[in-house]
């Protein structure tokens, strides 16, 4: 079964939509739905051409505190050589439409919809667009931890089709995972993978732990459970939840239900 991705939708409504919406900001969690990332909701970035990007998560105290989120679109000949500024900051792209070229610790990648590439700190990296559509992607950012006695992670890339999907026990693959990281290599302080349901599947309780979230959904539709909150949500919608958000899903059907999936890992806790 072939993959599907979606950005966001730009441009600018009629004057005749109706202001009622699914967009929702409450302290446990927030929905941003893709009918919001329009024109007049972009950024921009120093050293970034031809570059906007909707800011999807950012740290705020008392709420999600540990990583940002930006759907980035890069027009024909834009791009960075000098993406990063913050020399703490360790990052993943993770591409949904276009081509670009990634040269990163001095080694070339060409990258389209559904490559994936992790950013250490510190590292050097630049991206360039090579065709004639923009390129867009995630791009995640965390500052990295440290631990005496561990190495620092290394640079990779990889495409989602080289990943096999991990089914969740009992669930005859109605739920299942791609780990772009061995969740046992404790050089990582975050992990950013694709979740997947096919149809009728769920998660058969009210998760409810520490890790932060940043959900984006890449395909299909669902129904899912924030807090004590029930909230329908559909491919190019984001979700973002902080930590011990209680949170479940039914996958809506008719086709796969699938969202990139940031968490945090694999750290003591700040006292």
């Amino acid at each position: 079964m072939s993959n599907t991705y979606i950005g966001a939708p730009g441009g600018l409504p009629p004057q005749t939509q109706l202001l009622t919406d699914r967009a929702v900001f409450k302290t446990a969690y927030a929905v941003i739905p893709r009918g919001t990332m329009r024109d007049i909701t972009t950024s921009f970035l120093p050293h970034w051409q031809d570059t906007r990007l909707w800011v999807l998560a950012r740290p705020l105290s008392g709420f999600a505190e540990t990583f940002s989120q930006y759907l980035m679109e890069v027009m024909p000949g834009g791009g960075s050589d000098q993406p990063e500024s913050d020399p703490r900051a360790q990052g993943v792209i993770f591409v949904t439409e276009g081509t670009g070229h990634l040269v990163l610790a001095g080694q070339g990648h060409d990258l389209r919809p559904g490559s994936y590439a992790y950013l250490p700190a510190g590292c050097d990296w630049s991206l360039r667009v090579t065709g004639a559509a923009p390129l867009k992607f995630h791009w995640l950012r965390k500052a990295y931890q440290p631990v005496e006695g561990l190495e620092a992670p290394t640079a990779f890339v990889t495409h989602e089709d080289d990943i096999a999907p991990i089914s969740m026990p009992d669930t005859d693959g109605r739920w299942s995972t791609k780990r772009f990281v061995d969740p046992s290599d404790l050089r990582h302080d975050m992990h950013v993978n694709i979740v997947a349901f096919e149809p009728g599947g769920v998660i058969p309780f009210a998760e409810t732990h520490v890790m932060e979230h940043g959900l984006f959904v890449l395909e299909g539709k669902a129904v899912y459970r924030l807090n004590d909150d029930w909230v329908e949500v559909e491919a190019g919608d984001f979700m973002w939840l902080r930590a011990f958000c209680p949170q479940a899903c039914y996958a809506g059907g008719p086709g796969r239900f699938r969202y990139l999936l940031y968490k945090d890992v694999n750290r003591h806790m700040p006292l």
